[in-house]
């Protein structure tokens, strides 16, 4: 397995981790009666338990084309520079968790953007 593609099962990972950290923050918001009633009303949550919910989500949005980017340089040939970028992205992302929760701004949108254009150019040296 290349080094990318071991990445992108590490950035897999690391989603489960904040589906379970949403999970537990969500239940101690709402309570565990209103988790495990069906979601015909949705559940709004506020705070850090709702910081914590966008963060995976942002998370969810940016696996996909990472995944794309890992799976087309390993195909296309592993470098250090695509292997440099896919560490990257995974540290982009592990720093984006804290840093979209307790607010750190402007960080956040440093780190939200290092891990973008850590994919992009993954792609990019995929091309060329």
């Amino acid at each position: 397995m290349t080094p990318e593609l071991i990445v992108l099962c590490l950035a897999a990972l690391l989603q489960v981790g904040q589906i379970a950290l949403y999970s537990v923050a969500g239940q101690a918001q709402a309570g565990t009666k209103a988790a495990l009633k069906p979601r015909d009303q949705k559940i709004e949550l506020t705070g850090k338990a709702g910081r914590i919910h966008r963060a995976m989500n942002n998370h969810f949005e940016a696996l996909p084309l990472f995944a794309i980017a890992a799976l087309v340089t390993a195909h296309a040939g592993s470098t250090g520079f695509t292997v440099a970028m896919a560490w990257l992205y995974l540290l982009a992302r592990i720093l984006y968790i804290p840093a979209y929760v307790f607010g750190w701004v402007p960080w956040r949108s440093f780190i939200w953007l290092a891990g973008l254009v850590a994919t992009t150019l993954m792609l990019l040296a995929a091309l060329i």
